[in-house]
């Protein structure tokens, strides 16, 4: 299909505002996506319409919002083509989706002196958890290092797999740098030496075709809201032999098969992860976002990001003093840079003022900071809805900050 980048904007309420008395330019996509109408309206006619606590409920509303609910969670397997909808768990987020794999199967397989490989550039949440867990083991996190432009080196990783490696967790994009790994060849290796896999995915849903059959990844982990779904859902894939093999991350009502006083048998997966009342809303939101990304072409969204991507790092490049971070060849839409030596919140602040949101500090992932020896930067990160104007109206911002700091 044709993508008119005028009809897609228009779908979006919230681009239609002015900040400042200036049109909206929003550029904080890594750290979440604005809704389209067609994701306000859900949510609003499931209040308006459907509103009922979902399974066991006998009543029609209980039945036709059950229904809704689960054609959600096979849709969304479809989406991400998971080969199984049980295997499509609904949390809260990518974060609890690790924390939940971090507690639930990492506490079972992860004995003292044994290891966890994360890399360098993971964000808080695909790398505290496993801190965590390690110290609580006894065991070791080992990370993968990535050189100056943002990529992993394959050799240097396989190496680092090794007889006591349990785990591998890597981010399929880099919040940060932007880098888009090398994930399938990773997930290949280990597999090699039967290593299990997970993959943060937070920054791939609305980007690029995830394709879980084809990566043959043990887990997955992404959010609603970074594909311009709600906040407060998202998604943890997991291989049906690991989910069998785990403990609840949490209990209480519908994640068991039969309680007595004294003791509770388990519900079969998904269920036995989602305790209590769900965030049926967000869930059914979430499914109307991807079905918006769906019908508007992921081929033709990864393609007009990349074409922004490329405009503009080239007009980033022209600015004098203007530092990117991160240039890995094989890159998303995020542009992570520093003007001159000044401070990136004092740089957002004036950015600001021209409507422009932007994301400044060190992005949930300070090591990354650590590595470039900066306290944090600038981060213009792009969607489908964004154009080349906005980036030019981006550096007139950066050349006035320029301006202001002399």
């Amino acid at each position: 299909m044709t993508f008119d980048i005028n009809k897609i904007r228009s779908d979006f309420p919230i681009l239609q505002r002015k900040i400042y008395d200036k049109p909206l330019i929003y550029l904080d996509n890594a750290a979440t996506t604005q809704k389209p109408q067609i994701v306000i309206d859900r949510i609003t006619d499931y209040y308006t319409y459907e509103n009922a606590n979902i399974h066991r409920g006998v009543h029609y509303l209980s039945q036709i919002d059950t229904t809704a609910f689960e054609n959600a969670r096979e849709y969304i397997a479809r989406f991400i083509n998971a080969p199984k909808k049980e295997e499509v768990i609904f949390t809260k987020g990518t974060t609890e989706s690790i924390n939940l794999v971090a507690a639930s199967f990492g506490r079972k397989i992860l004995n003292k002196d044994d290891e966890v490989l994360v890399t360098a550039m993971e964000h808080h949440s695909n790398l505290v958890p496993w801190q965590m867990l390690c110290y609580e083991k006894e065991a070791r996190l080992k990370v993968i290092p990535y050189s100056d432009k943002g990529e992993i080196n394959l050799s240097t990783y396989q190496m680092m797999l090794g007889d006591k490696t349990k785990i591998v967790a890597l981010p399929h994009i880099s919040n940060t740098l932007g880098s888009i790994n090398p994930v399938k060849e990773m997930i290949r290796m280990a597999h090699e030496k039967n290593i299990p896999v997970l993959i943060d995915g937070a920054q791939a849903l609305s980007h690029l075709k995830v394709d879980i059959a084809d990566l043959d990844c043990d887990f997955y982990c992404c959010s609603g809201h970074k594909a311009y779904g709600p906040m407060g859902v998202g998604i943890l894939y997991g291989k049906t032999e690991h989910l069998n093999f785990m403990d609840p991350y949490q209990t209480g009502g519908e994640m068991v098969e039969h309680v007595t006083l004294y003791e509770t048998s388990f519900n079969e997966i998904p269920f036995k992860f989602e305790a209590g009342t769900p965030n049926v809303e967000a869930v059914l939101g979430m499914e109307a976002a991807l079905h918006y990304v769906e019908e508007t072409g992921l081929d033709e969204i990864t393609a007009h990001e990349k074409n922004l991507l490329v405009y503009g790092t080239k007009k980033l490049q022209q600015i004098k003093g203007v530092q990117i971070y991160g240039k890995a060849a094989e890159k998303a839409g995020i542009l992570s840079f520093l003007i001159d030596d000044i401070h990136s919140f004092d740089a957002g602040t004036i950015i600001d003022k021209f409507g422009i949101a932007i994301r400044t500090g060190h992005h949930c992932a300070q090591p990354v900071m650590n590595k470039f020896g900066i306290p944090g930067t600038v981060r213009a990160s792009f969607a489908m809805y964004n154009t080349r104007e906005e980036i030019d109206k981006l550096v007139e911002a950066i050349l006035q900050v320029k301006k202001m700091f002399g």
